[in-house]
């Protein structure tokens, strides 16, 4: 089967801080609203070591962020969660411009592709 990469963009309208849980497993939860004709508001997550990736964008920024599908059923329930693993920075909220996305040598953009893997945990 194969995973599911999928991309939104979007206004960033809410941070949550780090969580932290006993396992060392940490997550940020975070909220894009989109600008299409009927605006949504869409939350992901950000896991591990990307949740610093969040650090220095400030509320306002515009993003794309490349997230994967995942799903899962704990205790007769299901869940769903859209993992981050990807964040551009189109327009920062602050009014500075953004960064250039980083060039391989080559020319091309540098793929975050391999930044996780299908062994790493979610808990619930």
């Amino acid at each position: 089967m194969s995973e599911n990469k999928l991309q939104v963009t979007g206004k960033l309208i809410v941070l949550n801080d780090t969580q932290s849980f006993p396992s060392g497993f940490s997550k940020r939860e975070f909220v894009v609203e989109t600008g299409d004709k009927y605006p949504q508001q869409i939350k992901l997550e950000a896991v591990k070591d990307k949740c610093a990736d969040l650090d220095s964008v400030p509320l306002g920024s515009i993003l794309a962020v490349d997230f994967n599908l995942r799903g899962n059923e704990y205790q007769g329930k299901y869940y769903v969660n859209l993992v981050a693993w990807k964040f551009d920075v189109t327009e920062r909220g602050d009014g500075n411009i953004a960064p250039e996305p980083k060039q391989t040598p080559a020319g091309g953009p540098v793929s975050d592709a391999g930044a996780f893997k299908d062994d790493d945990e979610i808990p619930f």
